[in-house]
């Protein structure tokens, strides 16, 4: 089924299945922390979509293909960084070998660049949690069909990263959130600050989520303690984060405010997700059943 952002933003027990998708991305980024410092601000993060689009679905209206030059000016057609700050992240996804150059190229003032195989794994499993998610919402039958068919990814990313990257809503969905995802493993913070919500109550302004450490935070995805602090003093002085009684030495809460910009952020990449399965999955046939397939289902 289709999806409406708006309705998403509004609906409790969507809000609970993203925190249970939330608490999966911080499990996620623990076991594999060099991920984490690599896509955790949501500058990196379009970019590493961007890149994935362009190669599996030349979102720039050409040809699917990834190259630097290209790479760097479709980011700056679509202000998500500088041109340098584009070419730095490529060099970063390079070293990390989450990409690589294809050993040959036709035209060789072109380097072609691919994702390796630890780059695919990352962008399953997002899809992954995602898709199971949006089952969980529907009752829908998304993961089955992903798992028979992993080759779904090349078609789903391509139109999921495209209207990704056009959307305000998930870009700039309030200031709090743009303070925490723009700023240096901010999303991964705020990820984590969500994922310690227990039951959600609508009505009340605030939300605590019980003791926070900074030490903690720090040494589960390699933060700097100093960076977290900074981070937290932002918020707090913006009245969106606080401490219920004396700081660093008491329960923490969450802005409603701030709690609903993420609600938000998440309605749109969610409804976007699966508006982008229906129209390339759901619009689909069934394949016809083999003839092993059909006897089976007699013999049941």
């Amino acid at each position: 089924m289709s999806f409406a952002a708006e309705e998403l933003a509004s609906d409790l027990g969507f809000f609970t299945i993203v925190l249970g998708c939330s608490r999966e991305m911080v499990a996620a980024y623990v076991g594999n922390p060099r991920m984490s410092l690599v896509f955790a601000s949501q500058q990196r993060w379009l970019m590493a979509q961007a890149g994935l689009g362009l190669y599996y679905g030349g979102i720039d209206g050409e040809q699917p293909g990834f190259y630097a030059r290209r790479f760097a000016a479709y980011i700056l057609k679509h202000e998500i960084a500088s041109h340098n700050t584009a070419l730095s992240f490529m060099q970063e996804m390079l070293a990390y070998r989450y990409m690589r150059y294809l050993p040959d190229s036709p035209d060789k003032r072109l380097r072609p660049i691919e994702p390796t195989e630890a780059a695919a794994e990352q962008l399953s499993k997002w899809l992954y949690i995602h898709l199971l998610a949006l089952d969980s919402l529907d009752g829908g039958q998304r993961i089955a069909t992903f798992v028979e068919r992993p080759e779904l990814v090349a078609a789903l990313q391509p139109a999921i990263a495209s209207r990704i990257i056009v959307s305000d809503r998930v870009r700039h969905p309030g200031e709090t959130f743009d303070l925490f995802t723009w700023a240096n493993s901010g999303g991964v913070i705020m990820d984590y600050l969500m994922s310690r919500i227990g039951a959600m109550d609508p009505a009340a302004a605030r939300m605590d989520i019980g003791p926070i450490s900074f030490s903690e935070i720090r040494d589960r995805f390699l933060i700097s303690r100093t960076h977290v602090k900074r981070l937290m003093g932002k918020a707090s002085a913006m009245g969106s984060v606080g401490w219920v009684g004396s700081p660093g030495k008491s329960n923490f809460w969450l802005l409603r405010g701030f709690i609903q910009e993420y609600w938000d952020y998440q309605a749109e990449k969610f409804a976007i997700i699966g508006n982008v399965w229906e129209e390339i999955v759901g619009a689909q046939p069934e394949p016809a059943p083999t003839v092993q397939q059909r006897l089976t289902s007699a013999a049941l």
